[in-house]
This record gives C-alpha cells, structure tokens and sequence, in this order.
C-alpha cells in the first residue's frame, strides 16, 4: 500500500485508552468473529458531546466511514492496554496523524501492525475537519487535504514502517529470519 484515502476524524490533546477503548469493553476476543466488537467501541469512551456531535461509529456498525485519525498531543495516554491500537484498526481506521504519542500506545501499534502512527509537528486540527477527505502519501510521509488542496509534511516513520508493513513485531522478525 502507498496510498491511504478516505475521510478524516478530528480530536484534541490527552485522548486516553479509555477513551479508544473503555476498560469495560475488554472482554471480547482479539481474534476471530467477536473482534469486530473492538471496532463498534472505539472511541466509545469519548465524552458524550463529541460522539453526539461527531459519532465515530455510527448506528449498529462495526466500523468507521472514518480512515485516517487526526489528534494533537499525548495521543494514546493512559493504561498501556494494546487493545487501543486493535480497536482502532478494528474500526477501519488506517493511521493516526498526531503531535505526539504515549510511548507505550506508539509501541503497541507498531509492534502488533494495527495502525500507522505519524506525526507531526503542529496539530493540523486547524486546517483539517472531521469529514474533511484526505490522502496520505506513504512514500513521500506526506498528507494532503484533498478538500482544501493544502499538503503537510509528516514525520518519517524509519524503521517502525518495515515493522507496520509486515503486520507487526513477530512477522517481521519472522521475514528477517530472526524467529520460526
């Protein structure tokens, strides 16, 4: 994949774990048929005028018309439950542009492949709005409104992106032959 197109999803600062994933929410399996419960609850933890006003998920859906996620600071803050990443790639959701990341959440997503976590250094939720269409240039760690027409610059992923593009930590030690 090169390319990653679809509609945009704006948040602040500080989105927690809980709020990706509520701790109530973790009794599903991470694989198999149940899993897709984890993307009708992401973001379910938002506070209740955000998800009023721009519900992530909609009516009985498992998954977001949503592709990429737009977030300021301290992106993934909280409890260091992988179930973050996983909730949101189980929702649809393809990348998350961000200021910057909890560590443990930027670890989680790159190591199990879930999704791709740029950043970048000023928060675009100025210039970008849920429902905006946007498109991100993997090869070029560029973003570009395609609703506005303007372009930004994004962090280069280095070696996280081999990590991401093999599907996680262990695959990609099994493609370098360092694992069986």
């Amino acid at each position: 994949m090169s390319k990653i197109k679809g509609l945009a999803y704006v948040l602040g600062d500080n989105i927690d774990t809980d709020q990706i994933i509520p701790a109530i929410y973790l009794v599903y399996k991470v694989e198999g048929e149940e899993s897709k419960m984890y993307g009708k609850l992401a973001l379910s933890g938002l506070p209740e005028d955000i998800i009023k006003e721009q519900p992530f998920i909609e009516n009985d859906s498992f998954t977001s018309k949503y592709t990429v996620l737009i977030a300021g600071k301290n992106f993934g803050c909280g409890s260091s439950r992988e179930h973050a990443p996983l909730a949101l790639q189980k929702a649809g959701l393809q990348a998350v542009v961000a200021v910057d990341y909890a560590r443990i959440f930027y670890r989680n997503a790159v190591d199990g492949g879930f999704i791709i976590p740029y950043e970048i250094p000023k928060y675009l939720g100025d210039y970008i709005k849920t429902g905006d269409e946007v498109e991100i240039d993997l090869e070029n760690d560029m973003l570009k409104n395609l609703s506005t027409k303007e372009t930004y610059s994004l962090s280069n992923l280095g070696s996280a992106k081999e990590i991401i593009e093999a599907g996680g930590i262990f695959e990609y030690a099994r493609k370098k032959k360092l694992i069986k």
